[in-house]
C-alpha cells in the first residue's frame, strides 16, 4: 500500500508537470508558486537583496531560489539541491512550416535523447517561449495541434521482426494539416500566447524568434495495484525539481545555512548555456549573496567550503524484461525508495562524504534509500553533479527517484519514491 500521504503529494506532481510543458514553462510555475509563498523575485540586473527570507529569480528557463536564515551571514554555508527543467524532445525548427505529398507538417530537431519510436502515434502540442520583434518574451502553449504518426505494418511487414527504425530527419516531422498550404505554423502557435498583453494573440509575422518545443499531451494517470505507480511525461526531471520546490516550501529558517534550489535548463543537450549548470548561473546567486551579506573573496571561498550541494536527478529501477542490463547486485525497485546514484568514473559525483550525507537525510526524514550503480558493460548517462562540483568545489552527491522507460513520452515512476524524495531533501534543507 502506497503512503498515506503519497497520493495528495503525487497530485500535485502531477498539477505541476501539466503546467510545466516546456522549460520556459517549469521555470515560470516555480517562479509563481514561491511568489504566492511570499517569496521576492530578484531582477538580476538590480541591487542584490540578500536580507533573511525567501528570494529567487528566473533566467530563461531556469529558475533560482533560496532562503536566507534570521542569523545568515559570513559563517554560513550553502545547502544547495540542483535539479534541471528540461526533458527530450524535439524542438521546432527557426522556419518550421514543412509540407510533403499535399501534407503540411512541423520541421523539428531532435532534443537530446529521446526515445523516439515512444512519441510516434501521439497527439502532440506546442509550447515554449516566443520573442516579438519589439523585445517582448511571452509563453506559448497550444492544444493537441500534431501527430507523428507510424507507417501501417502492411507496408512494413518486418517491423514486429526486425524493430522500427525511424530515421531522425525523414520520420520525425510531426503533421498538422492536409491541403492547407496557406497555413503556417508560427500563426498556429501564436494564437495560444499566455500574455494578458496580447489578449488577441500575435501574428506568426511579429515573430522574430523562438525556444518551442514538443509535448505530449495527454494527462498523467496513476496505475497499478492500489494506484501505486505515475505513468507521466517529464518525470525526468520534472520530479526533481517539484520535490525541491516542495521541499523548499516546508523548510523553515531556522537553520544556519542558506537553502538554495537551483533548477537548470538544457541538462540534457550538455548544460552549456548560460542558464545551464556550465553557465554562472549558480556561481552569480552565490557570490552575489556572499557580498552582500558582508563576505569578501576570502570569506566567500570559506563559505563555499562549508556548503554541500545534492544533484537530484532521475534514475533507472532494474527492468524485469531486460534484468541482463542491469548490475547483478543492485538492483532497485519501484516504490522502495530514492536512489543514491555512483559511478567509478564519476559520471555522477557521489563519493563517501556525499554518500554519508544522504544517507544522514534520509535517515533523519525515515524515508529508505537505495543504491544505483551501472552494469559495466553499459555506460550511464550524467547529470548537473560533476559540472556543479567542478565549477564550485564542494561535496557533491547525486541522488534521485527510479523510473522505467527513461526518455519515454510517458515515464514510469513509484507513488512512495516521489514523497520520500521530498521529505529527504526537506530534512537535508533542515540541517540533518
Amino acid at each position: 500500500m502506497p503512503h498515506a500521504d503519497s497520493h495528495k503529494h503525487v497530485a500535485d506532481l502531477a498539477a505541476f508537470v501539466v503546467a510545466s510543458p516546456s522549460s520556459y514553462h517549469a521555470a515560470a510555475e516555480v517562479a509563481r508558486v514561491l511568489s504566492e509563498a511570499g517569496f521576492t523575485e530578484q531582477v538580476e540586473s538590480e541591487e542584490w537583496d540578500a536580507s533573511p527570507g525567501g528570494h529567487y529569480l528566473v533566467r530563461d528557463g531556469a529558475v533560482v531560489a533560496w532562503r536566507v536564515p534570521q542569523g545568515g551571514g559570513v559563517r554560513s554555508g550553502f545547502r544547495i539541491v540542483g535539479t534541471h527543467t528540461d526533458s527530450p524532445t524535439f524542438k521546432l525548427k527557426p522556419d518550421p512550416t514543412y509540407g510533403a505529398a499535399g501534407w503540411q507538417q512541423v520541421g523539428v530537431e531532435v532534443y537530446g535523447s529521446p526515445l523516439i519510436a515512444s512519441w510516434t502515434d501521439r497527439e502532440l502540442g506546442i509550447a515554449g517561449r516566443v520573442v516579438t520583434r519589439r523585445g517582448e518574451q511571452v509563453l506559448a502553449r497550444t492544444d493537441a495541434v500534431m501527430r507523428i504518426p507510424q507507417l501501417a505494418i502492411h507496408l512494413n511487414r518486418s517491423v514486429n521482426d526486425e524493430g522500427l527504425r525511424l530515421d531522425k530527419q525523414v520520420h520525425t516531422q510531426p503533421i498538422f494539416s492536409v491541403r492547407r498550404p496557406d497555413l503556417q505554423v508560427l500563426d498556429l502557435v501564436t494564437d495560444f500566447v499566455e500574455d494578458g498583453r496580447f489578449p488577441d494573440g500575435l501574428t506568426g509575422d511579429q515573430v522574430a524568434g523562438h525556444d518551442l518545443v514538443a509535448f505530449d499531451t495527454a494527462k498523467p494517470k496513476l496505475f497499478g495495484a492500489d494506484d501505486s505507480f505515475l505513468a507521466c511525461g517529464r518525470l525526468d526531471n520534472l520530479s526533481s525539481v517539484h520535490a525541491s520546490m516542495i521541499a523548499l516550501l516546508n523548510t523553515d529558517d531556522s537553520a544556519d545555512d542558506i537553502a538554495v534550489l537551483a533548477a537548470f535548463d538544457h541538462e540534457e543537450v550538455g548544460s552549456g548555456t548560460r542558464s545551464g549548470a556550465c553557465g554562472p548561473l549558480l556561481e552569480d546567486v552565490l557570490l552575489r549573496t556572499a557580498t552582500a551579506l558582508g563576505a569578501g573573496p576570502e570569506e566567500y571561498r570559506q563559505m563555499l567550503q562549508r556548503s554541500s550541494c545534492i544533484s537530484a536527478d532521475a534514475g533507472h529501477a532494474v527492468h524485469p524484461n531486460y534484468v541482463g542490463h542491469h548490475d547483478p547486485v543492485h538492483r532497485p525497485l519501484l516504490n522502495e525508495g530514492p536512489l543514491l546514484k555512483i559511478n567509478a568514473n564519476q559520471r555522477y559525483a557521489s563519493d563517501a562524504v556525499g554518500e554519508m550525507l544522504w544517507r544522514r537525510a534520509c535517515a533523519v526524514a525515515g524515508v529508505p534509500l537505495q543504491q544505483f550503480v551501472s552494469n559495466n558493460q553499459l555506460p550511464c548517462g550524467s547529470t548537473i553533479g560533476p559540472l556543479t562540483a567542478t565549477r564550485l568545489g564542494i561535496t557533491t552527491v547525486d541522488v534521485g527517484i527510479p523510473l522505467l522507460s527513461m526518455h519515454s513520452i510517458r515515464e514510469m515512476a513509484g507513488v512512495d519514491d516521489l514523497y520520500f524524495l521530498t521529505r529527504a531533501l526537506q530534512a537535508f534543507w533542515a540541517g540533518a
